[in-house]
């Protein structure tokens, strides 16, 4: 095809279908992830669960489209488009409902999003598979290799074009149920389309209907009281579904419904979650506090941990966050002084691969319980991290996972993949539980043989912000790692590592309001799937950032 026969192309009605099919059909999978992420996570069985179910549900629709071809009409394909677009309205109204109801079934947590996935994107993709194999009947080209291959081509380039607007375009600047109200009045206008120019009665009042509901579903969702406390701000970012929620005097981020960092309004210095004192560690383990000069955070988050050594220590800190919403967010909501530190918007890993500056500590703090970047747990990543520390650097490493047990697989890998890298690991838990919690791991460059005799006396002497007698206590001896395995780039074992750890019980230990004393209340144990019960001292929902 020519240029000039390229700009005087117009799309036969068939075509038409088979490419809004395609732009629809893409747009809801990548919808999906951010539909489902907030109640499941956001790890490799979501996504793998919403590619198999799509990919499931469209070659059921194609395997019935073929059998009912022979009877395609325009008009029957714009009634498909019209369903299609009814369910996407059930989407926006009551994913959530639907979400919190198949979240409590009883299925091992890696397949726990399935159910709810199936429900609400099954049959919308479903009926859309239809579309091709009558695309195909309609269509004018002769011979059927022909027909098929030039639907295949047009439904392709629909889902590339939906696949690359949804992902950089809509979920940046839209919200989830402004995106699906989008994808249904294109499929209304296309199903008027399919059947004008004069489109007959039925199909032309069932559109009216069809947009009113769709209207009335992205405006009128339902309401429900939310547990955690009034939210103070939401969006959708382009990494995740960002929330600010207010608690009494407490002030939480969460990401993707998971809480991720805290601050108490009425008492700043309090460390709401005990493991961000923790990260005072290295400036025991120091031969002293003025030797830590440069300082990197992986993770920002809400900016506690970073803004908290600011102040401390006569330090230049730098940090690094993905999400330049999350960072907008902790300046307005949290208090972050763009003057205290440096913050880079990019991915961890990648930063330290183009930077040439050393560090004399790197807070690693990019961990949930569920959803762990392989990349950086690799031992490529703990060679680059130990490259780019000075001599007596150390790494903070904060993991999520139980002391002991199934559920201290990843755990026991990691601190394994870190021994390759380091020449001295300390690990400390931030629970007496046994459950699933925050520890603690501190590697350092170089040798440092201190007893716990050291580190109180070090406590007692140097003057800083948090006493970490507690911490002290809660050092832990080296795991047995005989049996882990050493992560590396060219094997995906974090996902299996993580599995003994969904649906377990988290604990998120708190300090005590108006003071930096640990409250040891524990949540009961609930499924993986379940949202933050309103008992603030811990939670079981994943959590990671300071």
């Amino acid at each position: 095809m020519d240029i000039r026969s390229a700009v005087a192309y117009r799309p036969t009605k068939p075509e038409l279908a088979v490419f809004v099919s395609g732009i629809t059909s893409m747009g809801l999978e990548i919808l999906a992830v951010r539909i489902v992420a907030p109640q499941f996570g956001s790890h490799i069985y979501t996504v793998g669960g919403i590619l198999t179910v799509c990919l499931a549900a469209l070659s059921l629709g194609y395997w019935q489209g073929g059998k009912r071809a022979a009877f395609a009409t325009n008009r029957e394909m714009s009634w498909l488009m019209l369903g299609t677009a009814v369910y996407i309205g059930v989407v926006i109204y009551a994913s959530d409902l639907l979400l919190t109801h198949t979240s409590v079934l009883a299925l091992p947590p890696r397949y726990a999003s399935l159910p709810a996935v199936i429900v609400l994107f099954g049959p919308p993709t479903y009926l859309l598979g239809f579309i091709s194999p009558y695309a195909a009947e309609l269509s004018t080209k002769e011979g059927t290799g022909e027909a098929s291959g030039h639907v295949y081509a047009l439904g392709t380039i629909g889902s590339i074009i939906g696949s690359g607007a949804t992902t950089f375009f809509l979920i940046p600047v839209l919200t989830v149920s402004q995106i699906g109200l989008l994808f249904g009045l294109i499929l209304v206008g296309t199903a008027l389309a399919l059947t004008g120019p004069t489109p007959p009665r039925k199909p032309t009042v069932a559109s009216v209907i069809v947009v009113l509901l769709l209207v009335g579903a992205a405006g009128g969702a339902p309401v429900d009281f939310d547990h955690r406390g009034d939210i103070v701000y939401e969006t959708g970012t382009a990494h995740q579904q960002l929330e600010i929620v207010d608690s009494g005097s407490e002030r939480t981020m969460y990401l993707d419904g998971a809480r991720h960092s805290a601050i108490d309004l009425e008492d700043p210095d309090r460390h709401v979650f005990t493991y961000t004192k923790y990260f005072h560690l290295p400036m025991l383990m120091a031969d002293g506090v003025d030797d830590v000069d440069r300082v990197l955070f992986i993770g920002g988050g809400g900016y506690t941990g970073p803004q908290d050594f600011a102040e401390q220590y006569d330090a230049d800190i730098d940090v690094v966050e993905l999400d330049p919403d999350v960072t907008d967010a902790a300046e307005e909501y949290f208090g972050l002084e763009r003057d205290d530190v440096t913050v880079y918007t990019e991915d961890g890993r990648q930063f330290l691969e183009r930077t040439d500056e050393t560090y004399d500590l790197i807070v690693l703090d990019a961990y949930k319980q569920d959803q762990v970047p392989f990349h950086l747990t690799t031992e490529e990543f703990m060679d680059l991290a130990s490259d780019r520390l000075a001599d007596n650097g150390m790494l903070h490493a904060n993991v999520i996972a139980a002391p002991s047990g199934a559920a201290a697989e990843f755990y026991h890998a990691q601190y394994r993949t870190m021994e390759a890298s380091f020449d001295d690991l300390e690990s400390f838990r931030t629970s007496d539980s046994s459950a699933i919690q925050n520890i603690q791991i501190v590697a350092s460059n170089e040798p440092r043989d201190l007893s716990v005799a050291d580190l109180v006396e070090r406590n007692d002497e140097r003057d800083l912000s948090v006493d970490l007698s507690a911490a002290i206590d809660n050092r832990m001896a080296a795991p047995d790692t005989d049996d882990a395995p050493v992560l590396r780039d060219d094997r995906g074992e974090v996902d299996s590592l993580l599995d003994p750890m969904f649906g377990q019980r988290y604990v998120i230990e708190e300090t005590d309001t108006g003071s930096n004393e640990t409250t040891t209340e524990s949540s009961e144990s609930a499924p993986a799937a379940m949202t933050a019960p309103t008992d603030t001292s811990a939670a079981t929902a994943p959590l990671y950032g300071g």
